[in-house]
């Protein structure tokens, strides 16, 4: 017969031995279900990805090409580029937040963006359209900022709609730089808000480079702000088609964070009309 002392060690190590078996299994199961979301949310990634696509387009003349950058697993910011036959529309945007909340409207801004676009010639008319199908939602609506807009394959001609997006760069061939300010609010927000189109022309060897505001606002260690001026002097520096274009711009924003972590989203589009 086990002396007391020693019976109660014996429980005593049986139950300190089942319980580290049963921190193990939780510590097991905790794993599974993070990799499970990890998995879930690269797949969620990879799906946004497809939905703006394609990522270079090229019609004619005329050179685009995208690409955006999220700083979570999903992003918020998107851009879609669209043949329309005798043009070509394009479409870039930013969804107020971050992460899977952001990301999870994300796919219907890209619907509504495209669907106005596609039947809607008048820029302003498809914006706010575009706005009231957002406000008029059940559920609380996002803000957002967008940029649509329609260039002519023929005549180089660009019309425009900016609702809170960074101001758009037109960089001419000669080294000139204009700044497309026309539109009107975020969307989301006033269900009949009204918009402005904006005209300009593309010429031979121009460049229109529009971004979302993680470019621009992106900080370095001396909490120096990229800005829209050296983002104009970065992909005029560039040269070469739209995609060089893009990724050499996107690398000097990268280079100026030097390390730093980005705050927001990134997303840049360019489109290009060659010279020749």
């Amino acid at each position: 017969m086990l002396a007391p002392g020693f019976a109660g060690a014996s429980a005593s190590g049986q139950l300190f031995a089942a319980s580290g078996v049963l921190r193990k299994d939780v510590l097991a199961a905790l794993r599974r279900e993070q990799k499970e979301l990890q998995d879930a949310l690269f797949e969620g990634s990879r799906v946004q990805r497809k939905l703006c696509a394609p990522r270079e387009l090229r019609r004619g003349p005329i050179e685009m090409a995208g690409e955006m950058f999220a700083v979570r697993q999903l992003s918020g910011d998107f851009f879609k580029l669209m043949d329309l036959g005798s043009s070509v529309g394009f479409a870039i945007g930013d969804i107020a937040g971050k992460g899977i909340a952001a990301g999870m409207w994300l796919a219907h801004l890209v619907a509504l963006a495209q669907a106005h676009l596609e039947r809607e010639p008048e820029l302003s008319v498809a914006m706010a359209g575009v706005n009231r199908s957002l406000c008029g939602l059940v559920s609380e609506p996002p803000m957002a900022a967008l940029l649509l807009g329609r260039l002519d394959l023929q005549t180089g001609e660009l019309c425009y709609c900016n609702a809170g997006q960074p101001d758009a760069l037109l960089l001419r061939r000669r080294g000139a730089t204009e700044t497309l300010r026309a539109g009107g609010p975020m969307l989301g927000a006033v269900p009949h808000a009204a918009f402005e189109t904006g005209c300009a022309t593309l010429g031979l060897g121009d460049t229109l480079v529009a971004c979302t505001d993680g470019a621009v606002e992106c900080r370095n260690a001396r909490d120096d702000e990229f800005g829209a001026t050296r983002l104009a002097a970065a992909a005029a520096a560039a040269g070469g088609t739209a995609s060089q274009i893009l990724f050499s711009t996107l690398g000097a924003v990268l280079d100026f964070a030097n390390g730093r972590p980005l705050a927001d989203d990134l997303t840049l589009l360019v489109l290009h009309r060659r010279s020749s």
